[in-house]
Parts: structure tokens; sequence; C-alpha cells
């Protein structure tokens, strides 16, 4: 039985937080002061400085130093306005976007300079543009805009910059605003991305993952891994640009920034596409992903780890390889971290890895097992989903069975609150496929712990078994290895979540060893034998015998007496004095209960109101009448309630009713979460017991028979 396969995690993760990018720390600090759109007068001086630095970069784009300087002056106010995501439209609607474009280009030089010299403010202006225009592009209403004005070529030349062999902190700067620009512009736009490869944006991005600058390594990294996400063209380009063997060098490095990036890359190269999966394998990823689980950048091992768990799709050997090269340890270990994302991503890779039988073993034997099992209470339904994959993954190997069960595995899987139908439909697979496991070699282990094990872990043997064994094995386990009594034991407890434990176990055990139970079941036919008929009832024709009943005669047959009941053979065959008597006086029971209780013995069925059926059940016991005493044994128990659950169980102690009894052991045993708050509980508990034993002794002694007097 396999569980049916998980689409890819990524499906449900936005594209990834370094792709939009908020364009280093002092930006991040603009935005934690978040203001209302500005309004009235306010709004109006705002667009008035906005149309008024506009206006600045129409009529400075010269090589004249002092168009330069008023022109680097405007783009970065604009720059520092747009970090206030606020004011973003406002700078949109005051015509910022085709001004800041025209200057990610130099301006022409004179006609009469013969030689090139440098620009004043070389790059300084580009940049404050890449700068602006890329904060802009945080609203992804403005994406389209930009692109249409023509940004993303010039942006690209952009990234070139260093081509000429000279690199200074402006060209850097640059060419780390100009990535920083593309990664939000073309974050979650596909068109957008795919302009970006036909514009011939990737390769000079791929080249400037090996340049000097770490900045721009990881600025050149975080607009790959946006053009990557879904996006099988690109994501081919980037691989033939041969960008594999640097970004696993990325891996390695001990600048957390840097990894972080060079594994979203490989994450999202890798998503949905099989081919490339093996390649980055194969250009030896695995083992520096396997060493970013231990990084101290919790967003590089959640990166990791999910990325592991797209390495471990790919065939069985890999999923092998992971384990064998050091990455379940440092998996667990993150079960247990308070980031939640962490923890699903580690569960996930987990989950992965125990489709696999040698991986089931092992990831249960370093301890996975029981952080596994404490996610199910998470309130994320995608983690707990996570999770109960995993779980479902290590309960195919039997090893495990009896780990499940020591560590409270199977109340947990039964207990749990789920949030998602996947989830519900997958732990009930695990138990399922637990269940399936209960037989030969495990079940002879866990009757061994059952028997020398302490009291605490027998017992819980004996509850999980109660629920995951077959009818078939009940007896041996509960009968032959004592079972039932470590059961039993649990409903004499003092705790209140022992005796739930133990009747829950009792009742579950008790529905699968009956084919049906006696409260859903009619009662068997009496003892076939020939009946007068109903014509004969109280009917004076051949009467030899009259029963004085309330002052009032009943006509009978002693014929028909004596073939009903020991009860009136003895009267009449007998030395009582109602042998050779004609009249004989009732004296304890109603006329119309007696007159229910002739009419059965004359035809052998009559019908049983519950108005009438405890009187009928005491005359039907002192008279002898089995077959009466189970139709109104029947008629009662569909009365059971909790308020008078007590009072019946008295009743059929009283008259000696085993199915009544046994239908409320069962009761008893079914609503025992509602019975613990009525009054006399304990008491009722206490008194039952005994009968609750010989009940289940009976039981799984004659295997699937209903026990009946």
């Amino acid at each position: 039985m396999e569980l049916q396969k998980r689409p890819d995690h990524h499906h449900n993760l936005p594209e990834k937080k370094g792709q939009k990018r908020k364009l280093q720390q002092e930006e991040e600090e603009f935005q934690q002061q978040i203001s209302l759109p500005p309004t009235g007068e306010t709004r109006d001086a705002l667009l008035s400085d906005i149309n008024q630095h506009v206006s600045i970069l129409l009529s400075t784009f010269s090589s004249k130093e002092s168009d330069r300087a008023s022109a680097k002056r405007a783009t970065h106010a604009l720059a520092d306005l747009a970090k206030n995501e606020e004011i973003v439209n406002l700078i949109v609607e005051g015509g910022a976007i085709p001004a800041l474009i025209k200057h990610l280009q130099s301006p022409p030089l004179p006609q009469n300079d013969s030689v090139p010299k440098l620009l004043p403010f070389e790059h300084e202006v580009e940049k404050g543009s890449a700068f602006a225009l890329g904060l802009l592009a945080v609203k992804p209403e403005h994406q389209q805009l930009i692109v249409d004005n023509g940004a993303v070529k010039h942006l690209v030349d952009l990234l070139k910059r260093h081509k000429n062999g000279l690199t200074s902190r402006a060209i850097n700067s640059l060419i780390r605003r100009a990535a920083d620009a593309i990664t939000n512009l073309a974050h979650e736009n596909s068109s957008i991305k795919t302009r970006v490869r036909t514009e011939g944006g990737i390769p000079p991005l791929v080249h400037l993952l090996e340049f000097a600058d770490t900045k721009v390594q990881r600025a050149a990294a975080g607009a790959l891994r946006t053009l990557a996400f879904k996006n099988d063209e690109n994501k081919n380009q980037i691989v033939e640009c041969n960008a594999l063997p640097t970004l696993i060098l990325m891996l390695r490095s001990e600048d957390a920034a840097i990894h972080y990036e060079a594994v979203g890359v490989i994450g999202n190269l890798v998503h949905s596409s099989p081919n490339i999966k093996k390649e980055v394998i194969l250009a030896g990823a695995l083992q520096p992903v396997i060493g970013l689980l231990s990084s101290c950048c919790s967003e590089s091992q959640r990166e990791a780890a999910l990325l592991l768990g797209q390495f471990a799709a790919t065939d069985s050997d890999c999923k092998v390889h992971i384990v064998q090269r050091g990455a379940v340890r440092p998996l667990i270990d993150m079960l247990q971290s308070p980031d939640v994302q962490l923890k699903e991503m580690s569960a996930f890779a987990l989950g992965r890895l125990a489709q696999d039988t040698h991986n089931q073993a092992g990831i249960a034997h370093t301890g996975g097992l029981m952080p596994l099992l404490k996610l199910l209470d998470s309130k994320n339904g995608s983690l707990q989903h996570n999770a109960a994959f995993a779980l479902y993954g290590l309960a195919e190997n039997e090893d495990n069975v009896p780990d499940f069960i020591r560590v409270g595995g199977i109340k947990r899987l039964q207990d749990g609150e789920f949030i998602i139908q996947a989830t519900k439909d997958c732990v009930a697979k695990t138990l399922k496929r637990l269940e399936e496991k209960i037989h030969g070699r495990v079940l002879n282990h866990l009757l061994y712990l059952m028997r020398v094990s302490d009291k605490a872990f027998q017992r819980r043997v004996a509850l999980a078994l109660a629920h995951l064994c077959s009818a078939d094995d009940q007896r041996k386990i509960f009968i032959d290895h004592n079972g039932l009594e470590l059961l039993i034991g649990l409903l004499g407890s003092s705790c209140p979540k022992q005796q739930l434990d133990g009747a829950v176990a009792l009742c579950k055990l008790a529905n699968k060893a009956m084919a049906l139970s006696p409260v859903d079941a009619a009662p068997p036919s009496p003892t076939p034998q020939v009946y007068l008929g109903e014509q004969y009832v109280n009917n004076a024709t051949l009467s030899d015998v009259t029963f004085l009943v309330e002052g009032k005669r009943f006509y009978a047959h002693r014929i028909c007496l004596l073939a009903s009941s020991d009860a009136f053979r003895a009267m009449f065959d007998g030395g009582y004095r109602e042998k050779d008597a004609r009249d004989i006086e009732i004296p304890n029971i109603r006329w119309e209960v007696f007159e229910l209780m002739m009419r059965f013995i004359y035809t052998g069925s009559v019908d049983v109101t519950l108005e009438i059926a405890q009187d009928l059940l005491r005359a039907a016991d002192q008279y002898l009448l089995e077959g009466l005493k189970r139709l109104c044994e029947y008629t009662i128990a569909q009365d059971v309630s909790v308020e008078s659950v007590s009072s019946m169980y008295e009743l059929s102690e009283a008259f000696n009713a085993i199915s009544l009894r046994h239908t409320c052991i069962l009761f008893i045993l079914e609503h025992f979460d509602k019975l613990s708050a009525m009054p006399g509980h304990s008491h009722l508990i206490q008194s039952t017991i005994p009968e609750i034993r010989n009940y289940f002794v009976k039981t799984l002694t004659k295997g699937n028979s209903n026990i009946q007097a």
C-alpha cells in the first residue's frame, strides 16, 4: 500500500525571501516606518516634490558635471521616497519611471571630445536609477510598466560594466543594484523572467557568480534564483552557462549569505526538473548541501533540507546515500527547532528519505520517531502533514513497530486532531500499515516485551495490540499471554486517563471479537417446539387448569405449560400443592404481564414493549422462560443510556439476564468518558470488573461468537 504521491513542496511556497530584496539593511530600516498613504496637502506637496525631481531628470541627460550632479541628487531623492511603499504609487503617478530608465544608460559625450574620458559621477547616476526602479518594482502592479519602458535591456547592460577590466566600489555597487532591480522586476512574473532571458540577462548573471565582490555574488545569485523559479527555459540556460560548478563551490562558503543564495538557486533549478536534479547530484552537490544542515543560518538549513527532500525523490540509491553521508542526525535536530518552517522542511526531507526500507530503521533508531510524533500536535497543517507522511514511511519497517508502541505512537496517531483531509488519510494508512505488521516475528517480539518489560510498557503493548491485532490472535495475546489482565488492571487504576484508555481498548477488543453485539442483533428464536396456537390463549375449551390473576380467571392447558419450562413441570409433576389444584392463584404478577407471558407460551412469540419489558423479564425469570427473557432483554437493551446503565446492570444481576448484562458492560466501556462524570461512576466500574473479566474470557475463548446464557 503506497501513499498517493505528494506534490512537490515548492508549489506551496513563495518564491524565496531573497528574491524580493529590500536592497540592503538601510532600506529595511525605512520599511519599518510604514505610514498611511498621503492625503490632502501632504499628498500635493509630495507630488510637487516628485514632479520637480522628474523634471530635473528629464532635463539633465547630458555629460555636464552640473547636470550629472543634479541627476544624481534626483535619483537618490526618488529612491529615498520609494523606500516607503505608501509613496510608491505617487512616484509612478508623477512620471518617474521613464525618467529613471533614461538615466540607466550613460549620456552621450560631447562631439568635440575625441579622447574618451570618465563621466562626472561615473556610475553613480545609473546606480541611483537602478536602485529607485528596484524599489518601485517591489509592487507587482508597476513591474510591467517598468519593463515596457525598456528597463530590462539597460539593466542587463549595467551587469556588464566591469567588462572593460576595471572594477571599483562604484562599479560593484552599480552591478549589485542592477541585479537587485532584475530580481524585483521578475518576482512572480513569468513573462518578465522570460524577457530577461531573451534580453541576454542570464549569461552575465552567471558570470557574476565568480565576481570578487561577495555582495555582487549574492545579488547575482538572488537574481538567478528568481529567474529559475518555475521557468524551464531559464533553468536550462543557467545550467548551459555552466553555473553549477560555481554554485556548488558557493555552497561551501563560510559566508552565510553566499551559501543561502546558492542553495536557493540550486533548489529552484532542480524543482520539477529531474534531468537537472541528476546533473546537480553528479556535479557533487550532495555533501555540501548536507553540510548546510548544520549551518548557523536557519534559512540555509531550511533550503538545504528542502533540497535534500527533492534529491531523495530521484531514486532509492540517492535516498540511501543521503543517509550514509550523515543527513539524518541534523535533520532530526531540526525537528525540534522553534522555527516552524525549519521543522516543516526537515520533516519533508525525512518523509522522502523514509520511503526507503533501510532508512526507515535508521531514522527511528537515531531518535526521529518521537519528534515526528510531537509534530502531529502542531496547528500548522503543512508541518503536520509532512510529519504524518514521514511516520507513514517509518511504519513500513516491522523493526519500528515496537518503537512506535514504546513511545506512545499508536495513541498519538489515534487521538490526533488533524487539520487537512490528506493528513487524516495518511494517518489512517499508517495505522493500517502498523496493523498489518502485527503477526509472526513482530507479534512474538511484542508478546515477549509484554512479558518481560516494566508494568507501564506492558500495559502500553496490551493497549496497542487491542487496537491493532487481528481477531484470530486475540486469544493468544489476551488469554494465553495475560494481556486481558493488563487491560483490566487499567480499569481498576486510580488514574482517570488510564481507566479511559483501558475501557477504549476493551471496547475495541470486544468489537473485533464479536460478529454482532447483542444490542445490534435480534435474539435467536427459541428452541423449536409445538405450540397450541393463538386460539387457545385464555380459552376455556379443553382447559384443565385455571389461574387467578388480580381476581380474574385465566384458562390454561397443562400440556402446553409442561412443555414450556422446568418451572411449570415442577409445579405440576412435583410435590407442590398446585399439582392437583384446579385454580392456582398468582399473587405477584399483573394481569397484562401474565397474559403476555402465557401468549408467548402458546405461540412462541410476542411483541414486548419497553413499558412492560422489566415486569415481563421478572415473570420470565420466575417461570424459567429463557426465550421470553431474551426478548425482554433485547427490548430493555434498546433503552440503555448513560443515566440508566447502572440500574439496568443491577436489573441484569437480579434476574440473571446475561444478554442484558453483556449489553451493559459493552455500553459502559463504549461510553466510559461520559460515565466518568456521573455520580457513582467509580462504584459502578469496580462492581462490574469481575463480570467484565468473565465476559472477555468467555468471548475470547470461544472466538467471535456471542456469549448467551
